[in-house]
């Protein structure tokens, strides 16, 4: 099943037969995510397994959307461990610039500790200033690399599930794709 992948000017004459577009729904696509690419992963995997009936095509269809909310899931997963980074220089600002502040300048300085965590995000200047004055203190990237996954362990174990069992829903297809294939 495996073979040289094909150029793309040669993957879009692999396309749906028009006797089976009814087998596969158009996709349900999230907000940034573009028709394009899907139609391309689409392509390439149509032209990889070459499905040859009615049953290969299902299979086949279903080895796309699985491979799609595959990759979906891991643009989802390097978001939420974006997500988590700034939390983790929101926590790192907090504690060197929470120490020793009178009780009754705290949520000004939360205020403050959280609008540097997203100009941290946002502005590339802030970024460098940020990072080398946390450095100062001892937080390295390996040290807010930790507190990200500590942060996004719940939520990333989760991702890690839906990735781990479409992985294996996808095997299963290929493998029930070529058990049809072979002569019994």
């Amino acid at each position: 099943m495996n073979g040289p992948f094909q150029a793309a000017h040669e993957l879009t004459a692999t396309k749906l037969p028009v006797e089976f577009e009814v087998l596969a729904p158009p996709p349900l696509l999230l907000p940034g995510e573009r028709l394009d690419h899907y139609h391309a992963l689409r392509a390439a995997i149509f032209a990889d397994l070459a499905p040859r009936s009615a049953v290969e095509w299902l299979l086949a269809i279903d080895v796309v959307e699985l491979s799609w909310e595959i990759q979906r899931y891991r643009v989802l997963r390097h978001r939420l461990l974006t997500t988590y980074r700034q939390k983790a220089i929101e926590a790192a600002l907090r504690h060197i610039d929470m120490a020793g502040i009178a009780p009754e300048f705290e949520d000004e300085a939360e205020y403050y500790t959280r609008q540097n965590a997203l100009s941290w995000r946002l502005d590339p200047v802030a970024t460098t200033e940020i990072e080398a004055r946390l450095a100062s203190y001892g937080f390295d990237q390996h040290s807010i690399n930790t507190d990200v996954y500590v942060q996004a362990r719940e939520v990333f174990v989760l991702f890690e599930g839906l990735l781990n069992a479409a992985q294996a829903r996808r095997l299963l297809l290929i493998r029930e794709i070529r058990r049809h294939r072979s002569p019994d």
